[in-house]
């Protein structure tokens, strides 16, 4: 009897993991890129993709949100990442377009291994890399032009 039932689950798991990939692979065809996010930009803020590269070389790929009507005094920063296996089209976005909304560039980036930034394999989780890539988000945010060096944080969500 409990084999059978273990036999039942891994063949409900199979079935469920083949479905939610062709479904995947459907929708990413018709999909348009601002259709990934989860949520929608606010009207008071902009997006732009920034790469930059942690100090073991893995390329990382941020979306910048900054508040439309900056003006010219230096903007308060944060470097945000969501949890594992999250990316930035998801509740990273999610919080710094609400913080770019409020007045801050907010820097919402995929971690090592996951989403659009490098690294292999993929899908891991490593507390020192994940480390890292906050470190080269913060460093990112200071080399910005518009962005207050006294007055970068960050966020993991």
């Amino acid at each position: 009897m409990k084999r059978r039932t273990a036999l039942s689950i891994i063949v409900m798991l199979l079935i469920t993991q083949a479905f939610s990939q062709t479904k995947s692979k459907q929708k990413s065809a018709t999909m348009t890129p601002t259709e990934h996010y989860t949520f929608q930009l606010s009207d008071k803020v902009t997006r732009q993709k920034v790469t930059f590269k942690n100090r073991y070389g893995i390329q990382l790929t941020g979306d910048l949100y900054l508040p439309k009507n900056e003006g010219s005094a230096p903007l308060p920063a944060i470097a945000i990442s969501g949890p594992f296996g999250a990316v930035k089209e998801q509740s990273s976005g999610l919080y710094a377009n609400q913080m770019a909304a409020r007045g801050f560039a907010a820097l919402a980036f995929d971690p090592s291994y996951t989403g659009e930034s490098g690294g292999e394999p993929r899908n891991v989780a490593s507390p020192d890399i994940n480390t890292e890539d906050f470190s080269a988000a913060v460093d990112f945010l200071g080399l910005q032009k518009n962005i207050d060096l006294s007055k970068i944080r960050h966020l993991g969500i």
